[in-house]
């Protein structure tokens, strides 16, 4: 079948016009993303029929400037998606990395957690576990960290299998390295562009979840604007023409994780050698 070839270069653009927004929104946000006006609620888009240059996407049922809020709401997202990604990448690697190198019962055990966790609906256990411990944004990191750890253990594993019949690797236990030595000097290092691709396409996965848990009411609770939130407050309003409250926020969901996808599309054919000689 033909590779047609990715350019990353739009995607580049829309993932970094959304850091710096997120980086920049306190001191680029128009209005602030928690405080409202009544006399202003509703107010639809610039380019509408009743629009204000004051309010460039419109206004909320609170009056609240919804262009304020996505700034705001691209922090939350980001920040939950970084974090949650590290927790999940730092769990995964090294369960992976001590499966792949002790074999035998221990990659037994942490295999069967592996198959468990992948058995698991994501969705319905974060709820359950946000429901549990109260919705908060620390809570939907861990959350998130917690479940997708065994995406990040499975590869890894398979990868540390693959590093370990090199002969540099037997070359170093036969030479006295303990296991943590191999680990941190030869494994590591050469699993980096797996680990690499693994968190660009992960990335994705945790925005879609954490607006999904925001969007069912425990995800980040509020007065902290959340693109997710901002979807379901506005689903009551779609009926009216108020079209932009809910659409606005899901479309920067959209374009997110599309230049997230396409991103870690492009990154695995280039590290990849097959991939890149195809």
């Amino acid at each position: 079948m033909k590779r047609f070839p990715l350019n990353p270069g739009i995607p580049l653009v829309v993932i970094v016009i959304f850091v710096l927004v997120a980086i920049l929104a306190p001191w680029i946000a128009p209005h602030s993303p928690r405080v409202g006006s009544l006399p202003n609620q509703l107010k639809p888009p610039v380019w509408s029929e009743g629009g204000s240059s004051d309010h460039l996407l419109g206004t909320d049922f609170q009056g609240r400037d919804i262009l304020s809020r996505i700034m705001y709401g691209a922090r939350v997202s980001l920040k939950v998606a970084a974090l949650a990604i590290l927790v999940s990448a730092t769990i995964g690697t090294v369960l992976g990395m001590i499966a792949g190198y002790a074999r035998g019962w221990t990659d037994a055990v942490i295999m069967r957690m592996v198959d468990v966790g992948l058995s698991l609906p994501y969705i319905l256990i974060a709820i359950v576990f946000a429901v549990v411990f109260g919705p908060s944004e620390r809570n939907v990191i861990l959350i998130i960290g917690l479940l997708l750890w065994p995406q990040f253990a499975r590869q890894i594993r398979g990868e540390t299998l693959s590093i370990m019949e090199q002969d540099y690797v037997a070359l170093a236990r036969v030479g006295g390295c303990s296991p943590a030595r191999i680990i941190a000097r030869h494994i590591f290092p050469n699993i980096m562009p797996t680990l690499l691709v693994l968190c660009t396409l992960n990335i994705s996965i945790v925005i879609l979840m954490e607006a999904a848990l925001s969007f069912l009411g425990v995800g980040v609770p509020p007065p902290n604007p959340t693109w997710g939130r901002m979807v379901r407050d506005g689903q009551t309003y779609i009926m009216q023409g108020r079209w932009w409250l809910s659409i606005i926020p899901g479309l920067a969901i959209m374009f997110i994780v599309l230049s997230m996808n396409f991103l870690g599309d492009w990154t695995r054919d280039r590290l990849d050698p097959k991939l890149r000689q195809v």
